[in-house]
């Protein structure tokens, strides 16, 4: 029998990432019942079609689904389907899009961003309006979308209302509203609403759902929530080259962790994990913890040289070098046994 050899030690945990962790086991047991056989290719198979189905019961029917490889991949397509040539995107100056996907929704999608400075993360009508204007001015990209997510790369979350509030701000202006939802499950599984009650029931026009975070091995998905605001979605998934030959095994994964509860019960998990890194952590001396954890991002600021130390053992990025704030991320399979070691040798670094 041919095989791969085990490269990695797999007692090995960090907190750098939830991309990190592994594919949940229940995940590869869906890809294996959906191998063998021949199924028709580029989506036309009877997973992708479940998918559709499954889709729909968590947004509500008549939802368009199109699977794709990654998280950056879901933002460009959105974004790129819902403007004009000339169009601009507002979105906060922490925003993925802006910071952390290589200027592709410019040199890709070939979309202006236009950026808010914000305190924690969140756009507001306010803050929104500070970009929303130039409507009919030649010289200026036309704002057109605004692009949120949930939760935000500073952990935060929005609430329903906060987001229905920006819907119904996004809406009066002409704009439509964007979703990045790379962490949605953690999202709804701390404000503990279903998932439409904070897209769909609000407003949001089209979402980027994230599933590898969350323990897919890379299925990640355009969900179109009011189809009346997207166009070419069919064919800019081909020309981005995110169109998967064999999506039925994009669609199973998808399938696996949305037809049941296995996305509320890995985010749920990964949710709690974090509240007990951030309990155990909170009092100790030289770190500061300088927002609440509200879904699985834990953040922290304390000396370098402490930091260092952990970091032989678990690995994990610095937020901002400047001020000592690093980000601590837990996953669907984080231990309770790898918090409270991680935050036993953070406090013997500290005193050391």
């Amino acid at each position: 029998m041919g095989g791969v050899t085990t490269l990695h030690d797999p007692t090995r945990r960090g907190f750098a990432s939830d991309n990190y962790a592994g594919v949940h086991p229940e995940v590869l047991q869906a890809l294996a019942d959906a191998n063998g056989g021949h199924q028709t290719a580029y989506g036309d198979d009877v997973y992708t079609a479940r998918l559709h189905e499954v889709m729909a019961a968590h947004f509500g029917a008549g939802v368009e689904v199109f699977p794709v490889f990654n998280g950056t991949g879901a933002n460009v397509l959105s974004l790129q389907s819902m403007l004009p040539r000339w169009g601009g995107v507002v979105c906060a100056e922490t925003a993925h899009i802006n910071v952390d996907e290589n200027g592709a929704p410019e040199r890709v999608g070939g979309v202006k961003l236009m950026t808010v400075p914000t305190p924690d993360g969140k756009l507001t009508p306010e803050l929104i309006d500070r970009q929303a204007h130039g409507f009919g001015d030649e010289h200026r990209a036309q704002p057109l979308v605004v692009s949120i997510t949930q939760s935000t790369e500073l952990g935060t979350l929005y609430t329903p209302a906060q987001i229905k509030a920006i819907a119904d701000h996004v809406h009066s202006l002409g704009m439509t509203l964007h979703l990045d939802g790379s962490r949605i499950s953690n999202a709804a599984a701390a404000l503990g609403v279903p998932l439409a009650a904070f897209t769909t029931d609000v407003g949001v026009d089209v979402l980027s759902f994230g599933g590898t975070k969350n323990g897919l091995l890379a299925a990640e998905a355009v969900v179109v929530l009011n189809p009346e605001t997207v166009h070419g979605l069919r064919y800019l998934r081909k020309m981005n080259m995110q169109l998967a030959s064999k999506m039925r095994f994009f669609s199973a994964q998808l399938i696996a962790l949305l037809e049941g509860d296995l996305w509320l019960r890995s985010a749920s998990h990964a949710n709690a994990m974090a509240a007990r890194l951030t309990a155990a952590v909170s009092g100790l001396d030289g770190v500061t913890v300088p927002r609440a954890t509200e879904a699985n991002a834990v953040f922290a600021i304390l000396p370098r040289a402490a930091a260092d130390v952990v970091r032989e053992r678990y690995k994990f990025y610095d937020w901002d070098a400047a001020t000592g704030e690093v980000r601590w991320m837990c996953a669907w399979d984080t231990t309770e046994d790898d918090v409270d070691d991680f935050a036993r040798l953070l406090k013997e670094a500290l005193a050391g």
